[in-house]
């Protein structure tokens, strides 16, 4: 499809948006909307086999995410947002490296719930924060898997204040293997079945 390939294209180089450019940005916003337009999903949230799995960050404006690169000698690694639909909860991580052994790790889960066809409601309920290998972090699956089973982590693990700490996102495009969605704080994020 000619507009995955122009938005992939403009996104190439950008290191998630990090390094992209006022112009670059303009062209991966307008490469957003042009695939939007061709969304073969109507009511992304109802197409469960499609939402459901493990997807990698390709290209963000998120400055939430965008600023865990601005750490003090951190580099900012893959991020994934997980999503698992029978339990309507999704994890965000971050994997963040640095100096040798110190590899760190960022996560937040949430619950979400479908308000349109489009649209979810999303309460965030537990951080943590911590060494990847205090934790004992390989993969996201493995990580999610401890957490779902109620482990407890050798790091910042605290549960989030769901009444506050809440917000929403469209799923304004979803196929097999990519998906987009615009939160409400105005960010985008394009992402990619891992």
């Amino acid at each position: 499809m000619i507009g995955k390939t122009a938005l992939i294209d403009a996104i190439a180089g950008t290191n998630r948006g990090l390094l992209a450019t006022e112009q670059q940005k303009q062209a991966i916003l307008t490469a957003i909307a042009n695939l939007e337009d061709l969304n073969p999903t109507p009511r992304p949230v109802e197409a469960s086999n499609l939402l459901d799995g493990d997807w990698r960050l390709l290209y963000t404006t998120s400055k939430g995410l965008l600023n865990l690169d601005r750490i003090p000698l951190c580099k900012l690694g893959q991020i994934y947002q997980c999503i698992r639909v029978e339990t309507t909860t999704v994890y965000n991580i971050a994997e963040i490296y640095g100096l040798p052994y110190l590899e760190g790790l960022v996560s937040v889960a949430a619950k979400f719930e479908p308000v349109s066809g489009r649209r979810v409601q999303v309460k965030f309920e537990r951080s943590i924060i911590g060494l990847q290998r205090l934790i004992g972090y390989n993969s996201p699956a493995t990580f999610i898997q401890e957490i779902e089973n109620g482990k407890k982590f050798p790091a910042i693990d605290a549960a989030l204040n769901s009444d506050k700490q809440q917000g929403w996102l469209d799923i304004t495009y979803i196929d097999n293997n990519l998906r987009i969605g615009r939160g409400n704080e105005g960010s985008v994020f394009v992402l990619s079945k891992a």
